[in-house]
């Protein structure tokens, strides 16, 4: 029998960091009400339907990233989960082959559960849609739209599978590890602006967003005793760099510029990441005492328990207020007109009742799966493991990057260097999921 809500909040333990699990509820629902917002669905005069970005239509607007690109936020909050739950399975676990996999099924489960149900149900309907020959317009928009938001995903189990070993080089360095980050996040754009090398840019999306993941470490044995100093620097850093480098405004992606701070991430999305981070840490005494009060602690646990489902079908929801709206024939005003602004909350609205409503049929996924009894022998877990989250990483990426749609056409993305197409990626992540799953049962036998 599942606990309810009430039940959950009340016996929350003394010890619990409440300000963590309010920092990843708000920023997840920080990125959802971005894409509400961002958003700029037109139809041209032959019908097509396109999808474009508010901030691209109004560039004035694009300072506002600078407090709604709150995703960094939420790789923090990762570091410092990540941080206690390696070392609680550790204290517990005497055979060191069983403590990685267990760890990763252990931080994978409400991730990838929910991921892996999004990504059947999406990937059935569009190849149901393809063998009926239906779509067109919006369809076809929303097939390659819905699969976008897995990025984050795949840059999750990344922080995941490196979290022992640069656990083992925070608790050498320090700060000094941290530090280290920061210097190969800079010299990759020096050698990308400065020398023009060619593909060293993607080395950023591991160094900036592990980065960002180590300061959660830092939280987690409580060294981020100054968070002032590190929003200062951070905000002071990432203006000078906009103001006189090659960074655009921007720290989401805008269509069809030259350079992007999100893909790959740049040393000035890396300030970004620490003045957000130093900025929430500045106000957590206040915040934390606003959290001891039981009807804000239950809104907080009951948003904890959807809110990985909630953001999977968010642009689902979004995509799906358009279609009423197409269907119906009522005419969409032009973005940022007056019309657009008038019409903004009813569709907002609208979409946070059709995501609620997405909620209560997923929601069962996000919960951890039952243990069963072990399937393979924790001595050969480890590589099982490594393998499972390696290709999961890798599947959710390129599914972030080729969509849904064209199934049967053999429709492809380029990811890194890579040719990859939608059913590959959709075999990599679940025989991933499987190994993991796999592995992280025969090691929790052990743990």
């Amino acid at each position: 029998m599942t606990a309810s809500v009430s039940d959950l909040a009340a016996a929350t333990p003394s010890t619990r960091d409440r300000y963590v699990d309010l920092l990843r509820v708000a920023s997840l629902g920080t990125v959802v009400l971005g894409h509400w917002l961002m958003a700029a669905v037109t139809t041209g005069g032959d019908g097509k339907v396109e999808v474009g970005n508010l901030l691209a239509v109004e560039p004035g607007l694009q300072i506002l990233t600078w407090a709604l690109q709150i995703m960094p936020v939420f790789f923090f909050v990762g570091g410092f989960s990540h941080a206690l739950s390696y070392r609680s399975l550790s204290r517990k676990s005497g055979d060191g082959h069983a403590l990685y996999p267990a760890f990763l099924r252990a931080r994978l489960q409400r991730l990838l559960r929910p991921t892996m149900v999004f990504i059947g149900v999406w990937g059935a309907a569009a190849l149901l849609l393809q063998l009926l020959g239906a779509g067109g317009g919006l369809l076809d928009v929303a097939l390659r739209l819905v699969a976008q938001p897995l990025w984050f995903i795949g840059i999750y189990l990344a922080m995941v599978a490196f979290t022992p070993p640069l656990l083992r080089l925070h608790e050498r360095y320090g700060w000094g590890a941290f530090g280290g980050l920061v210097a190969a996040a800079a010299a990759v754009d020096l050698l990308r602006f400065a020398l023009d090398v060619p593909f060293v840019e993607f080395l950023n999306f591991a160094f900036v967003w592990l980065a960002i993941h180590q300061l959660g470490f830092l939280r987690a044995d409580g060294r981020l005793t100054r968070p002032y100093l590190l929003a200062g620097a951070g905000l002071a850093g990432a203006a000078l760099l906009v103001a006189y480098g090659p960074y655009p405004l921007s720290m989401v992606g805008m269509p069809g510029e030259k350079v992007s701070n999100m893909a790959p991430p740049t040393f000035a999305l890396l300030c970004h990441g620490m003045w957000l981070v130093g900025a929430v840490e500045w106000v957590r005494g206040p915040v934390a005492r606003w959290l001891e009060r039981p009807k804000v602690w239950r809104a907080v646990v009951a948003a904890n328990g959807v809110s990985m489902t909630a953001f999977l079908w968010h642009l689902s929801a979004m995509l799906g207020v358009y279609g009423v709206l197409l269907a119906f024939d009522i005419p969409l005003p032009v973005p940022a007109s007056a019309g657009w602004w008038v019409q903004l909350p009813l569709r907002i609205v609208c979409a946070a009742v059709l995501t609620a409503v997405l909620v209560a049929a997923f929601r069962g996924f996000e919960r951890p799966a039952a243990h069963r009894r072990p399937a393979s022998s924790a001595a050969h877990s480890g590589p099982a493991a490594a393998l499972g989250v390696t290709l999961c990483l890798f599947g959710v990426l390129g599914l972030s990057m080729v969509g849904f749609g064209g199934l049967l056409e053999g429709r492809t993305a380029l990811l890194i260097a890579v040719r990859v197409t939608a059913p590959a990626a959709v075999a990599m992540t679940l025989v991933g999921w499987l190994l993991v799953e796999r592995a992280g049962r025969a090691g929790r036998s052990r743990v």
